[in-house]
């Protein structure tokens, strides 16, 4: 079963770098921000968004 993250706390989380907002991917894998792209893993429900581990960057 896929864990989401409850829309109150997706309301108020926001992106590490710009501080815009953070939405799911399609997949809803991942928040990406909506202003600088920036995409975060979602692990076991929990959103991981420290700057050094972001997708893009461990692929």
């Amino acid at each position: 079963m896929k864990k989401s993250i409850p829309k109150e706390l997706l309301d108020i989380l926001a992106c590490p770098i710009c501080k815009a907002r953070l939405i799911y991917t399609k997949d809803k894998k991942a928040l990406i921000c909506s202003k600088c792209k920036k995409k975060y893993p979602i692990k076991q429900g929990i959103a991981v968004l420290t700057l050094e581990k972001t997708e893009e960057e461990l692929i």
